[in-house]
């Protein structure tokens, strides 16, 4: 094996990971997941000690 063999190797490698990430973020099954997600940062915090927030 070469390094361009490799090294094509290691391009289809990365791209289906890529096209992996791609497909798993924009799934419609892990919509409801990631808007709640998203939303986290507007829910209000939880104090830890009598009311106190750090």
């Amino acid at each position: 094996m070469d390094y361009g063999i490799i090294q094509g190797i290691i391009t289809i490698v990365v791209m289906f990971t890529f096209l992996g990430i791609f497909a798993w973020a924009y799934s419609s099954r892990r919509k409801d997941q990631f808007d709640e997600a998203a939303n986290l940062v507007f829910e209000d915090e939880t104090s830890t000690k009598s009311g106190e927030h750090k």
